[in-house]
């Protein structure tokens, strides 16, 4: 059986620098929220806030947004990548164009965007990046409703850059001048550990060499990724 075109576009292509392929794709995430429970049964929200005119909750919203399935790699900031996960959702340059430009009215120069899970983890990214054509919010994971397991019931995808990036159980998100006073990595995570834009193929990994760096993340990553 011939697989699909971007499944074999995917097999063919080599790995970025520093990368191994998993064995598996399972729950993963730093430290405490690894196993961190996330609260359950409140009705979902994605609320915009931050240097904007308005804030306000566009959950209802995301319905009036043209849907859109990509494939694309996922690639975990301690060196293990999976190849070929199939997403659904939104692309966050409609969500911005179509949606928190027009109603939220993020200020000029407000061009850090910072990512808030109801688990309590945040992370932020350049706006500009988020405009790639591939970063999305997903609500599907391989054509079922994407579980607790992977960030649902929504979660940011940014596939050039390290997997910490792409906030699970997303419930909002801020546009900022300066994020400095609003955004730190999450404690007790030194915040050395945080790139601004941990792009994969720059292996931006941490604000420390990579040489140094990367060792250290290879162990933390479990046996069962690498055994499957």
């Amino acid at each position: 059986m011939t697989p699909p075109k971007a499944l074999r576009r995917h097999m063919a292509s080599p790995l970025p620098p520093g990368q191994f392929e998993a064995a598996r794709f399972q729950r993963f995430g730093l430290g405490k929220f690894r196993t961190m429970p996330v609260p359950q049964g409140a009705p979902p929200q994605l609320a915009i806030g931050g240097d904007v005119a308005r804030s306000l909750d566009i959950w209802e919203r995301l319905a009036v947004l043209p849907r859109h399935e990509q494939v694309s790699d996922f690639h975990c900031v301690t060196g293990w990548s999976v190849r070929s996960v199939r997403w659904s959702g939104w692309r966050f340059a409609d969500v911005h164009a179509i949606i928190a430009a027009v109603t939220a009215m993020p200020d000029a120069g407000a061009e850090t965007v910072v990512f808030r899970g109801s688990d309590g983890y945040a992370c932020s990214l350049p706006l500009a990046d988020l405009m790639a054509g591939d970063v999305m919010l997903a609500d599907t994971l391989d054509g079922q409703p994407l579980g607790l397991e992977h960030g649902g019931p929504l979660r940011l995808v940014a596939p050039a850059h390290y997997g910490y990036k792409s906030v699970k159980h997303l419930f909002g998100f801020e546009y900022w001048r300066d994020a400095g006073p609003h955004y730190r990595f999450p404690k007790p995570y030194p915040r050395f550990m945080d790139h601004p834009r941990a792009r994969v193929a720059q292996e931006e990994r941490a604000l420390l060499p990579n040489w140094l760096i990367r060792p250290i993340y290879r162990l933390f990553v479990p046996g069962s990724i690498k055994r499957g």
